[in-house]
C-alpha cells in the first residue's frame, strides 16, 4: 500500500466470491455447401427458419449439409454454420460469384471482404460489376432487382403525344407518343382517370397493359409513374440536412424486389423499401442517424450491396451543399452472373472446419461430420476436437455402406471405423435415415450425426452433460420415415463391440439411439459419451474459474481460495448424479518450493465418473409356497 501522508480514510475491497462458473455446452457447428449467405464465416443459427433466411433452401447438391443441420435444429437452437464454395476452379464459370448489376458475376465472399476491399465504389470502376452486386454469391443473386427513383421527373412525368384505348382493351395507341424511350416495363399510365401496369412495350406509338382499361379514351393525355409508386409516400426532392446546407435534390427511392421469383414464389415480389435515403454523404435523419444511402443499404440489406455511384446522378458521394441531380427516368438493374459454383471437394470443406479450431475464437461442443469421408473425418479428429479437447466430433458411416447394401452394412461399418483414429473425443452412428424434404416434396436419405449430435445438446438442456443420449428415455431420433438397415441383435454386438452406435427401429417405440460409446479403442472410463462430456465440462469450468488465480501468490491463501471455489462445484455435480466421489488437493504437497520457484501452480482433482448401465441383467427364481424369501436368496445368492 502506498504511503499516507497526512490522516485519512482509505476504504478497499477484497472479493473472495469467486466461483466456478456454469459453460454452454450445447452449440453444433458444421461447414459445408449452401446455396445463399456468407461464405468461410462462422454464423449462429438459432432455428430452421432462420437456416433458410441465411443459406437458403436445400437442394440434390446440398441435402446432406442442409438437412444435418436443420436437423441439429431440431434438438438444440444453438449451430455455427460456416459456408463453403468453389473458389479456385481452374473453370471460370464453375466458380462462385455474386451475381451483379452489370453483365458479370464476381465473388465478394462476406461482409468483412466487401469492407475491406470493396467499400470504396472500387467494384464498379475497377471491375465492372455496375453500382450493386448481389450480397452473397450464388445462383438466387440472379432473381434480385433494384429499382432506383432519383428524381421528381422519375417517380412521375407527363408522357409525350396523345393516346387512344378502347374501352374493355390492354391495348393502348400514340400519336406523337415516345413510349420507347418514356416508359419502361412495369412502369404505370395514368389515362382518363385509371392507372393501368405496363405490360410490353411494343414500338414507340404501342404498348400492352397487365390489366384492361375499363373505359375508353381518345386523343388523351397521359402520366407516367415509376413502377413502385405505390410502395412509397410522396416524390423524392431536397432533405432536410442538405437544405440547411445549401444543396437540392439528393433524395432517392431504392427498392429491391424478386425479379424472378426465387425468392419469394411470386415474380417481382418486393423484398425491401429505401424510402427517401441520399446520396449525399453526410445527410442525417431528424434523430441523427446516417441517411446516406450506401451505408444505409450496406448496414440494413439481406440482399444487396453497393458497387459504386451510378453515372446517371450527378454529385453522388459530395457533401450536403451540392446541387444534386438524378435521371429524369427511373433505373432498373436485372442481376446477372450469380452462381453457386461446381459441387465443393473434402479439401474445401477443411478450409470450413478450420474456422473452429481455435476455442478462443468459437465456443462450439458438437461439430457435425456430415456426409464426411475419412479424409474429413479424420481431419476433424486430428486437427480440431483432438487439439481443442473441449468439444466432441460426430461422424455417420458413408452412404453407400447402409442404404442398399442388404447383410454387409454391419462389416462395412466396421471398416470405415477401422479407418479412424481412436479418440475419446469423437463418436460414430451406424446408419442413415429416410426423410421428407418438404422444400422440395421428394423424400432423401440423410446421415444422421446431426441427430445423434442434437440428442446430447437436447439431454444437456434437459439433464446434464453427463447423461447419456441413448435408450427409450433420451434416445429418440425424429423425422425418420425409416433407416436405411435396421440392425438386429448379431449386427448390434458386431458394432457395439467396435465402438460404433447403432440406431434401431423398436416396434412402438420408433427409431432410437442404441449406444453411448466414443472413439477410443483402450477400455476405460473414456470409452463413454457420457463420461467424455462429463470431464469436458468439468474442465471447462474449473479452467475458466482458475483463470483468475493466474498472477497470484502461490501460498496458502490463494490454494485455500481455489479449493474453495472447486469443492463446492464438484459437489453440486455429485449431487447431480454426475461423478460418485472426488478429492481435491491443491496444498503443499503437490505445490512443493520447487513448483513454486517455476512460478507454477497445480491443483489435483480426482473425480469418479458416474456409469450408465448398459447391460442389465434380471434372474427370475421360482420358489415354494412355504418357504421364506430370506432363505432362498441366501441359499442362491440372488
Amino acid at each position: 500500500m502506498a504511503s499516507l501522508l497526512s490522516a485519512q480514510v482509505i476504504t478497499k475491497e477484497t472479493d473472495l466470491t469467486t466461483i466456478a462458473p456454469a459453460v454452454s455446452s450445447t452449440e453444433g457447428a458444421i461447414a459445408g455447401q449452401f446455396n445463399w449467405g456468407p461464405v468461410n464465416s462462422a454464423v449462429l443459427i438459432n432455428s430452421e427458419n432462420e437456416l433458410i433466411k441465411t443459406f437458403g433452401k436445400p437442394d440434390n447438391n446440398n441435402a446432406n449439409d442442409w438437412w444435418t443441420s436443420a436437423n441439429f435444429l431440431a434438438y438444440s437452437n444453438k449451430l455455427y454454420v460456416v459456408r463453403v464454395v468453389d473458389e479456385t476452379n481452374t473453370i471460370t464459370s464453375l466458380r462462385a460469384k455474386n451475381a451483379t448489376s452489370n453483365v458479370v458475376g464476381f465473388l465478394v465472399k462476406n461482409y468483412d471482404e466487401y469492407e475491406s476491399k470493396y467499400n470504396n465504389g472500387s467494384l464498379q470502376s475497377n471491375f465492372g460489376t455496375g453500382p450493386w452486386l448481389a450480397k452473397y454469391p450464388g445462383d438466387l443473386g440472379n432473381s434480385i432487382g433494384v429499382s432506383v427513383c432519383g428524381s421528381t421527373s422519375a417517380y412521375q412525368s407527363p408522357l409525350t403525344g396523345t393516346m387512344t384505348v378502347i374501352r374493355k382493351s390492354k391495348s393502348v395507341t400514340g400519336v406523337g407518343t415516345l413510349f420507347t424511350t418514356e416508359l419502361t416495363a412495369g412502369d404505370f399510365i395514368v389515362l382518363n382517370n385509371e392507372t393501368h401496369q405496363v405490360d410490353t412495350i411494343v414500338s414507340d406509338t404501342s404498348v400492352t397493359l397487365k390489366t384492361n382499361h375499363v373505359s375508353g379514351a381518345s386523343a388523351a393525355y397521359g402520366r407516367r409513374r415509376w413502377r413502385f409508386f405505390n410502395q412509397v409516400d410522396l416524390a423524392p426532392g431536397t432533405s432536410q440536412t442538405v437544405k440547411n446546407l445549401g444543396g437540392a435534390n439528393d433524395e432517392i427511392h431504392v427498392i429491391v424486389y424478386d425479379s424472378k421469383g426465387l425468392w419469394t414464389g411470386i415474380k417481382d415480389s418486393i423484398l425491401e423499401v429505401y424510402q427517401l435515403v441520399s446520396i449525399s454523404k453526410d445527410s442525417k435523419l431528424d434523430d441523427g442517424a446516417n441517411n446516406y444511402y450506401k451505408d444505409v443499404i450496406n448496414k440494413s440489406s439481406k440482399y444487396i450491396l453497393w458497387g459504386g455511384h451510378d453515372d446517371d446522378f450527378g454529385g453522388a458521394g459530395s457533401v450536403g451543399g451540392t446541387q444534386f441531380t438524378g435521371p429524369l427516368q427511373p433505373l432498373t438493374y436485372d442481376f446477372v452472373g450469380g452462381t453457386n459454383g461446381a459441387n465443393i471437394t473434402e479439401e474445401q470443406k477443411i478450409v470450413g472446419y478450420k474456422k473452429f479450431q481455435s476455442s478462443e475464437d468459437i465456443d462450439v461442443s458438437f461439430i457435425l461430420g456430415s456426409d464426411a469421408s475419412q479424409t474429413l473425418a479424420v481431419y476433424i479428429i486430428n486437427n480440431i476436437v483432438e487439439v481443442r479437447k473441449d468439444c466432441v466430433a460426430f461422424f455417420s458411416p458413408p452412404r453407400d455402406y447402409v442404404v442398399n447394401n442388404e447383410d454387409e452394412e454391419a462389416e462395412d461399418c466396421v471398416t470405415f471405423r477401422n479407418t479412424l483414429p481412436s479418440t475419446s473425443y469423437a463418436t460414430l452412428d451406424g446408419n442413415w435415415k429416410y426423410q421428407y424434404d418438404v422444400y422440395n416434396d421428394i423424400y432423401r436419405y440423410v446421415p444422421l450425426n446431426g441427430d445423434t449430435a442434437g440428442l446430447y445438446a437436447r439431454t444437456d438442456t434437459e439433464r446434464d452433460a453427463w447423461w447419456a443420449a441413448a435408450g427409450f428415455n433420451r434416445g429418440h431420433v425424429k423425422n425418420v420415415i425409416k433407416l436405411a438397415w435396421n440392425p438386429k441383435l448379431a449386427d448390434r454386438d458386431i458394432l457395439y463391440k467396435n465402438g460404433i452406435n447403432p440406431i434401431v427401429s423398436f416396434n412402438g417405440e420408433g427409431p432410437v439411439l442404441y449406444g453411448n460409446k466414443t472413439l477410443q479403442a483402450k477400455p476405460s472410463a473414456f470409452d463413454r459419451m457420457n463420461v467424455r462430456r462429463l470431464f469436458i465440462v468439468l474442465e471447462k469450468s474449473i479452467s475458466k474459474a482458475a483463470q483468475y488465480t493466474l498472477f497470484e501468490f502461490n501460498d496458502e491463501f490463494t490454494r485455500a481460495q481455489f479449493r474453495n471455489l472447486t469443492e463446492p462445484f464438484l459437489r453440486d455435480v455429485k449431487g447431480r448424479r454426475g461423478i460418485y466421489d472426488f478429492a481435491v488437493i491443491c496444498d503443499e504437497t503437490n505445490n512443493t518450493p520447487t513448483v513454486i520457484d517455476r512460478n507454477e501452480f497445480r491443483g489435483d482433482i480426482y473425480i469418479k465418473p458416474a456409469r450408465t448401465a448398459e447391460f442389465i441383467t434380471l434372474n427370475f427364481v421360482a420358489t415354494p409356497t412355504g418357504i421364506e424369501f430370506s432363505e432362498v436368496v441366501n441359499r442362491t445368492g440372488v
